[in-house]
């Protein structure tokens, strides 16, 4: 199948073909070349086969060294976070907390979950088919047990309360997440459990659904849902490299210049006559969509969303939580 100048490129980088090997195959050309006249000065009694397992091996090798670009990781090792199924993920173990109750996520699926098998494994939507009030009001209570609500002190606007679902993102977010992930459905004017998750929960608790959450928002939810910004910018894409450096390092300046690094072509696809520049926007967008509606609504990280204080420029440094570091567990160098 011939490679298309907007597909990933075939050595593994992560970039596009365009901007990565396409413009670079005299220099292959080249190096395959030395790479067969060194072989057959060595071995002269080579056949072709064995010829083409040795080249083989050698770009396997290649795509196996560490790269400066991604951190230190390797070609091979980047094509694999980038790409790979939930479930394939290489060098990095992802785990469930046995305790779950500091991630405002799950706690809002638990209540979603138990008013629902109190009823007989359904409850009524409102008119607009938002979750009830009764409900809206039972997870805005729970804002002072999160680590973030130091910093959320007008509840009025506020990811983590609101006056009913359509104000009140983090809940919302979690409603649409879990029928993402298969666990609930709307029908009829109510909300549903289906009948296998009722049967995990009786049997797991909400631990059963940690995992399959994880995976509809790296995988299948939408990031830009909930921002008004217009950009189509998908960086699910490269949400466990950007996880594996936050938690390496904490912080969201050195996070944004390592993607700019290792992903120069996410700033193609920023207008240049923009107000903001495309350094400016994609910064906007990982802080948005990764930091705040991400890390901070699974109760991963908290970080203090003040720029200025007394006048100083605040550095934008998260604090981890334990959640983070019980979920995932790396086994590269950083």
């Amino acid at each position: 199948m011939k490679l298309g100048r907007n597909d990933p490129c075939h050595c593994g980088s992560g970039k596009k073909f365009k901007r990565c090997c396409m413009g670079d195959v005299s220099k292959q050309h080249a190096n395959v070349v030395d790479d067969v006249e060194t072989m057959l000065a060595m071995n002269p009694d080579l056949s072709l086969d064995e010829l083409n397992v040795a080249l083989e091996q050698k770009a396997q090798d290649r795509n196996n060294q560490p790269h400066i670009d991604f951190c230190g990781l390797s070609p091979a090792q980047m094509a694999n976070w980038l790409y790979a199924p939930f479930d394939e993920l290489q060098q990095v173990t992802i785990s469930t907390p046995d305790d779950l109750s500091a991630s405002p996520v799950m706690r809002y699926l638990t209540l979603i979950l138990d008013e629902a098998m109190e009823n007989g494994g359904s409850f009524k939507a409102t008119s607009k088919g938002n979750l009830p009030a009764k409900l809206v009001k039972q997870a805005s209570a729970l804002l002072p047990e999160f680590a973030v609500s130091p910093f959320e002190e007008n509840v009025s606007i506020s990811e983590f309360a609101g006056s009913n679902e359509d104000k009140f993102n983090a809940l919302h977010y979690t409603r649409v997440l879990a029928e993402i992930a298969g666990i609930i459905y709307r029908r009829s004017g109510r909300y549903h459990v289906k009948k296998s998750a009722q049967k995990q929960y009786h049997e797991k608790g909400i631990q059963a659904f940690f995992k399959p959450m994880l995976e509809a928002v790296s995988n299948k939810y939408n990031w830009g849902y909930l921002d008004g910004f217009e950009f189509d910018v998908d960086l699910r894409t490269f949400w466990l490299f950007m996880l594996w450096r936050i938690q390496s390092h904490s912080s969201v300046d050195q996070l944004f210049e390592e993607v700019m690094t290792a992903f120069p072509d996410l700033l193609l696809e920023f207008p240049t006559d923009d107000y903001f520049s495309p350094e400016r926007n994609l910064n906007m967008l990982i802080e948005s969509r990764f930091i705040k509606r991400f890390l901070e609504f699974w109760g991963f990280i908290v970080m203090d969303p003040r720029r200025y204080v007394n006048g100083e420029t605040v550095a934008r440094i998260v604090q981890i939580q334990p959640l983070l570091k019980q979920t995932f567990q790396f086994t590269v160098n950083s």
